[in-house]
């Protein structure tokens, strides 16, 4: 390792110390000011509508999309923007959030005297409480006034750090308010591995079935399995109840006389099964602890109740779970 790597490390550490250092003092200094913002936010009927200028600009825009994928109805408004018509987007019954270190940014007048003429609340997060922009705010949530981890104290970067770190802290506080579920989640993120994570086994099974009766010959039952397909079928009782489950292994340890049996004979009995409300991540989970492809889906799954569906592995390969 050269020396310019050692020297990097150190610079590096240093930085992440710093910036840590400001979050503890950040959570040491939030108050009575934080939870007036929540539940402002939480009283909006429209939405929250983020602004900053830079890189707190920046960092509002996360903070929007962070709301808004998780039960907040947000939009990040640029501040230029706005003064050439986007104003337009801010509405009474939404709430403002307006990010600056300095509480000076000049760009955000234009934002801050638009909220004021139209009574639209108005939360502002800045270091300075006397700032322009603290002073004109229903809300003013105070940064700790901490050095940036640069060295020469002008570029952005503990400050930034520290409006990411609020931002989500009141991403949570309102999610555990509005009681916000995976199952939520799942409806903002239908998309890429962590939507296909969150998908139910209801979204994935089959409802059309490879069942047969208890007392049918092991011929029938042969006819069901190449007819659907999934390698096993399910075997019932005069109710309809799922009582077992037919595969290739069953079928090889009965080869001698097969035929002459009854699936009720051949079957293994009170197999698994997963209720459809599962999420399909655990249907996997299942099918890798027990080496198997397949699942029958039940209510609660419990036994005693007949199936609703079929869940095979190459459902959950297709939608993008495993």
């Amino acid at each position: 390792m050269t020396s310019s790597t050692t020297d990097a490390l150190t610079i590096a550490r240093r930085v992440i110390g710093e910036e840590a250092a400001a979050l503890t003092q950040l959570g040491a200094a939030l108050n009575g000011s934080f939870s007036a913002a929540i539940e402002l936010i939480l009283a909006a009927k429209g939405r929250v509508i983020v602004s900053g200028m830079g890189k707190s600009g920046h960092v509002a825009r996360k903070i929007a999309a962070t709301f808004a994928s998780t039960g907040t109805p947000a939009q990040f408004v640029h501040p230029a923007e706005a003064s050439h018509g986007d104003l337009g987007m801010m509405l009474q019954g939404d709430v403002v959030l307006i990010l600056s270190n300095s509480g000076e940014t000049p760009e955000l007048a234009d934002i801050v005297a638009h909220t004021r003429r139209f009574e639209i609340p108005l939360i502002g997060v800045a270091s300075r409480p006397e700032s322009t922009l603290l002073r004109a705010c229903d809300v003013s949530v105070v940064l700790p006034a901490v050095a940036e981890a640069c060295g020469t104290g002008i570029v952005p970067t503990t400050s930034t750090t520290m409006m990411l770190a609020l931002g989500d802290a009141m991403a949570v506080a309102l999610m555990e308010h509005r009681e916000f579920t995976p199952e939520h989640f799942r409806i903002f993120h239908p998309g890429g591995k962590l939507g296909a994570r969150l998908l139910k086994v209801r979204d994935l099974m089959h409802t059309e079935l490879p069942l047969i009766d208890a007392s049918r010959p092991m011929s029938e039952a042969l006819l069901a399995i190449s007819r659907y397909g999934f390698g096993v079928v399910g075997v019932t009782g005069p109710d309809q109840a799922l009582q077992g489950i037919i595969t290739d292994g069953d079928l090889r340890r009965h080869m001698d006389g097969l035929l002459s049996l009854t699936a009720a004979e051949v079957m293994t009995p009170n197999p698994r099964t997963v209720a459809p409300d599962a999420l399909a991540e655990v249907a996997l989970a299942v099918m890798n602890d027990r080496k198997i492809t397949c699942l029958f889906v039940r209510d609660k799954a419990e036994s005693g109740l007949p199936a609703l569906g079929i869940l095979h592995i190459h459902d959950l390969l297709r939608a993008g779970v495993v």
